[in-house]
């Protein structure tokens, strides 16, 4: 490559970052400042009025560049006033001994249309190991959560921050299994989102970015070496490595582990599976990272630059358009509703401005957007059956992946277990098991619901909506489960329509009120991963005894149980007689031999104290094994 070639790369590259800095603080002012420049500010400080103060420091840490960076030395006297400091500033040329920071990028939706109120920022810290012993390791580590604690406590975007050596991501070595990771499921696959989505926020530009000419091909291989020979006389790149193809596993492993998070956040996911699902199955074609960077270094001043997460829809709704023409529709609708679009609204944005490209080229009608822009007001039912679209679209996504794929290679037998049973806990229909509504988006539109006696049970309707119930079943013990288990469920906004049972407005919600302390509501996400490795048990049961009948002292035949294990499935469970009880809990084994037990009668009931303490005395001896009266 000529020297002329990489200098104009570098200056297409740099504008494109500053371009993707402009959407950052449109669309997150406040933040963006904050994440975009002072956070290297503060890495780059040791200052006791600053966060990330690090006492007795061996030696300096700072990013390279950062001293000589004109973005943060012009605001640097604002940030001394934000805290404080008076006398010289801080931010200075760092000693040759200091432990420098290779670069600090983002990776992921930060940047980019994407990027909505509920996102969060993950920023790789680039650092060459073996210039950091363990002392100025574990002070990084410090400094970094020292900040973190400050922007968590200060910001309305989480940031988490990945320390990341050079040489493992040249190696797309990323760890096992575990949080945010994707352990052994992803290699060059999360290497591929970095290169497509990533800012450089502070520090080194990535070598791979320039590696471009539009008149030949270039051997990533060669061109670093001649960059590391001082060729083309730059020293602000770093060199993270090639990434010249993927294998399918790999993919079928992303698009494994992606599902397992659809499982909680569908539309967040559904792109990114629509993604993997079209990487997998044209693998041989080229990267969407080298598409993009081309696309992106392949054109003259003055310099138009497109938003990764529009570039990667256009591509998803092409590759749709001729694969899966029926679900082309739907995946628009998907599309507009996860970047958080609002076409014809009074405040335009920097989102409707880029994504007009999308929808010139594959176009909402607009009943459908009207509607997509007021479907946080849409009745519940509609938007759980937006989710049951999702859910069934990412289902079939699912079986596509699985299909073409007969053997993993790449994947742990570890993760494997890990990824399997998360997504049986979630999918799988399990007798008596309390099922999972899917939920389109965080915050649903949560309406007055009204218990309802009916001849063959309970039916619980929406305010508005009789013709269709959110909750039904011969026991209204399940419904409320059902109700609290998936979090849509409101003590001030349930009402109850006059019936004949004995069963009051104040007591399901009371009983709902115990569910929730006990058992909380459905997040897979709060199940720790080790949990997966081990065998079933049940942690928690809920015993509640003649719920239907408050005032039967001697009868002692109607219990109905809610109990979870520890992979984050809730059951529900009744049972007429002790007997039936016994013989449920003897079935099951030693998953029951852990059970923390907890009860719950109507607190109204005139005779409390006798039949709980009949309750807890009968259970005990189910569980202990003793034969029960009359055995």
């Amino acid at each position: 490559m000529l020297r002329t070639q990489f200098v104009h790369n570098k200056e297409v590259c740099l504008s494109y970052n500053r371009f993707r800095k402009k959407i950052f603080t449109e669309l997150a002012p406040k933040d963006g400042e904050s994440i975009l420049y002072l956070l290297p500010w503060m890495l780059s400080v040791n200052d006791p009025a600053v966060p990330g103060y690090v006492p007795n420091l061996k030696r300096p840490i700072a990013i390279f560049g950062a001293a000589s960076d004109q973005a943060l030395l012009k605001r640097e006297a604002s940030f001394m006033r934000l805290f404080g400091i008076r006398g010289s500033a801080p931010l200075r040329r760092s000693s040759g001994r200091a432990c420098f920071i290779e670069g600090l990028y983002t990776i992921g939706s930060a940047g980019t249309i994407s990027q909505t109120a509920s996102s969060d920022c993950d920023m790789w810290v680039c650092i060459e190991k073996n210039n950091f012993d363990e002392n100025a390791k574990g002070q990084l580590l410090q400094k970094l959560s020292l900040i973190k604690d400050w922007m968590d406590s200060n910001l309305k975007m989480p940031v988490y921050f990945f320390l990341c050596d050079v040489e493992d991501i040249r190696n797309s070595n990323f760890g096992g299994v575990g949080g945010e990771s994707s352990g052994s499921a992803q290699y060059n696959v999360l290497k591929e989102e970095f290169y497509r989505t990533s800012i450089l926020i502070s520090g080194k530009i990535p070598l791979w970015w320039v590696c471009f000419d539009p008149n030949e091909s270039i051997d990533y291989q060669v061109f670093s070496t001649q960059y590391a020979r001082g060729q083309y006389d730059e020293y602000d790149f770093i060199d993270l490595g090639p990434l010249e193809s993927i294998d399918p596993d790999e993919y079928f492993g992303a698009s494994l582990w992606q599902f397992n998070k659809a499982l909680t956040h569908p539309l967040k996911s559904v792109i990114k599976m629509l993604l993997l699902e079209m990487l997998l199955l044209s693998s041989g074609e080229e990267l969407l990272c080298h598409r993009f960077r081309n696309t992106m270094l392949n054109q003259q001043a003055p310099f138009i630059f497109q938003d990764p997460s529009v570039f990667t829809l256009k591509a998803i709704l092409q590759y749709n358009y001729g694969a899966h023409p029926n679900s082309l529709e739907f995946i628009k609708q998907c599309g507009y509703l996860r970047y958080d679009i609002k076409f014809y609204s009074k405040k335009r944005t920097i989102k409707e401005d880029e994504a007009k490209e999308i929808f010139d080229a594959y176009p909402l009608t607009k009943e459908q957007i009207g509607w997509l822009n007021a479907f946080g007001e849409c009745r519940l039912l509609e938007q759980l059956d937006f989710g049951e679209k999702i859910f069934i679209l990412l289902v079939n996504i699912y079986k596509r992946v699985m299909a073409s794929q007969k053997g993993v290679s790449k994947i742990s037998q570890e993760d494997m277990t890990i990824i399997g049973r998360k997504l049986a806990a979630c999918l799988e229909r399990k007798q008596n098991k309390v099922p999972l509504v899917h939920k389109p988006i965080a915050n649903l539109n949560l309406p007055t619901l009204t218990f309802n006696s009916e001849t063959d049970g309970w039916h619980v309707y929406a305010s508005g909506d009789s013709t269709r119930p959110v909750a039904a079943n011969a026991d209204i013990v399940s419904c409320i489960g059902y109700l609290v288990w998936n979090d849509i469920y409101e003590a001030s906004s349930v009402r109850m329509t006059p019936n004949p049972t004995p069963i009051s407005i104040q007591e399901i919600n009371n009983l709902a009120k115990r569910i929730k302390e006990i058992f909380g509501v459905f997040d897979i996400t709060g199940v720790d991963f080790d949990h997966f490795l081990e065998e079933e048990k049940v942690t928690k049961m809920l015993v509640i005894v003649n719920f239907d009948n408050p005032n039967s002292t001697k009868q002692m035949n109607d219990f109905s149980i809610l109990y979870a294990n520890h992979w984050g499935e809730l059951f529900y469970q009744r049972f007429n007689s002790p007997n039936k009880f016994k013989i449920f809990i003897e079935r099951g084994g030693r998953i029951f031999s852990q059970t923390e037990r907890h009860y719950y009668i109507q607190r109204s009931n005139l005779h409390y104290e006798k039949i709980i303490e009949r309750s807890k005395m009968i259970v005990q001896q189910i569980f202990s094994g003793v034969p029960l009266p009359g055995q």
